[in-house]
């Protein structure tokens, strides 16, 4: 957050605003643009509170109904608001677990996902064409009288029954007898009040939370990095506070609660593990397959379909080849999956899971994007079902679903490049390997890893050796 054009700051939300609302007032009829309306939301960190009621004025006074919430929200509150009350559009503010001098403004279409072309192409140019604040953009004292302002409070109760409804009955039933603790961390974000709803919801024991980090806070004072994705480097105090509760269990949220980290402790070794978005996606995608069968006797999967991105593990693709179900493979980014599904609903398939290894992850379609809630409320109940009925825990179960399905194991590191013409000559290079046009490298670490599948992005080569 800072001045200028290439900061988050008030003029340029306000003119993000006026051009995001110039272009669906050319898409939307006047009595839709009234009656359905757009959503905001906010999470905790500087300012985003601001530049939602910001964002919220400017639509009002184009004549929108504008759904704005009155409390810190989870990210995947609004994808979820958009399809309840069948709005137009949706914004969160948040810049998810990013450092806290940022701060960011993601925008949803209609239909509950990431806006993708050519929404977000025609939006920039909106905005470019309406940088001048309109009449009455700074003037926010008297938003909350507007008849056309609605806080969508209601939306929270419905999303933690749509929640609840995920799970069946029987696994409700065992989370109700079990015992199992889990700590919990919200790093210093929103996850926490929805945690305790949602795991109240499925019967689960309530989470011991990490004091420290389980109010919002934008200073995020007890990380550097308000990411659960770093490892054991954010989960410290996590780590201390399930060592000393005799707790085996750590999930976390990022900030925005769109995220959810996981960590277990060896009974043996006593040993933290922090799970990969590979490894956990491994897991909850056998746990939708498992929920699927349990709700459908016949056991028929040719209808239902799961998705990951470009970047991440292809454990789902073992499953769909062994289960007869579908995989597909989108570009990286929810906003990808989140259309696709909408694609293949309107044709009538059923989409069980969608995963990305950044930690996130879609279990069912309530939410068209990842929702760390709803996947912390199933890797709870997971490993209270595992616990009862298969006497093992989460990591014994991701090394059984390896028996079964194959090992799928992740090596991952990146190296920063800001220079582009010096990106530039290593894709080169990698298109021209051995000094041919179209030739890629055969393997990687002197020949240690054969490479398999080469997709190319810039010119549409996909390349699959044997």
């Amino acid at each position: 957050m800072r001045a200028g054009f290439n900061g988050m700051n008030d003029l340029v939300i306000a003119q993000t605003a006026q051009g995001l609302s110039k272009y669906m007032a050319e898409l939307f009829s006047e009595n839709e643009r009234k009656n359905r309306g757009i959503v905001f939301g906010y999470d905790g960190r500087h300012n985003s509170k601001r530049f939602a009621e910001l964002s919220a004025n400017v639509f009002l006074r184009a004549g929108y109904k504008v759904y704005l919430y009155k409390r810190l929200v989870a990210t995947p509150l609004i994808p979820y608001t958009i399809r309840h009350f069948n709005c137009l559009g949706g914004v969160m503010v948040t810049a998810s677990h990013n450092p806290k001098d940022d701060n960011g403004y993601k925008v949803y279409w209609s239909n509950g996902a990431q806006i993708i072309a050519p929404h977000d192409k025609n939006i920039q140019k909106a905005i470019i064409a309406n940088l001048e604040p309109w009449a009455g953009t700074w003037d926010t004292e008297k938003l909350y009288e507007s008849e056309l302002l609605i806080d969508p409070k209601e939306a929270i109760t419905v999303y933690v029954d749509k929640v609840c409804e995920t799970v069946p009955l029987s696994i409700i039933e065992i989370n109700s007898k079990s015992d199992l603790r889990l700590v919990y961390s919200a790093m210093h974000g929103v996850g926490y009040p929805f945690i305790q709803d949602s795991f109240e919801a499925i019967k689960l024991q309530p989470v011991i939370a990490v004091e420290e980090q389980k109010d919002a806070d934008p200073e995020f004072p007890t990380v550097v990095f308000p990411n659960p994705e770093e490892g054991k480097s954010a989960l410290e105090l996590s780590i201390k506070k399930a060592d000393s509760s005799g707790c085996s269990i750590i999930l976390a949220n990022d900030p925005d609660a769109d995220r959810l980290a996981l960590a277990t402790k060896n009974a043996n070794s006593g040993k933290w593990k922090v799970y990969t978005g590979n490894e956990i996606g491994a897991l909850l995608g056998w746990w939708a397959i498992h929920l699927y069968k349990q709700t459908h006797p016949e056991g028929d999967l040719s209808n239902c379909y799961m998705l990951a991105s470009t970047v991440s593990s292809k454990i789902l693709r073992a499953f769909a080849e062994k289960e007869g179900l579908h995989f597909i493979e989108t570009l990286t980014g929810f906003k990808w999956m989140g259309n696709e599904a909408v694609k293949l609903m309107s044709n009538g398939k059923t989409v069980l899971f969608a995963f990305e290894e950044a930690i996130g992850f879609m279990f069912s379609t309530n939410v068209l994007d990842k929702d760390g809630i709803s996947a912390a409320c199933h890797l709870a109940s997971m490993a209270c079902y595992l616990q009862a009925k298969e006497h093992i825990s989460l990591d014994e179960k991701l090394q059984k679903i390896y028996e079964e399905y194959g090992l799928h194991y992740t090596i991952t590191s990146y190296y920063f490049c800001y220079e582009a013409p010096v990106i530039k000559k290593i894709f080169e290079r990698l298109r021209n390997f051995k000094g041919e046009d179209k030739t890629y490298p055969v393997g990687i670490l002197d020949g240690k890893f054969k490479i398999k599948h080469i997709r190319d992005l810039t010119n549409g080569k996909f390349l699959q050796r044997k």
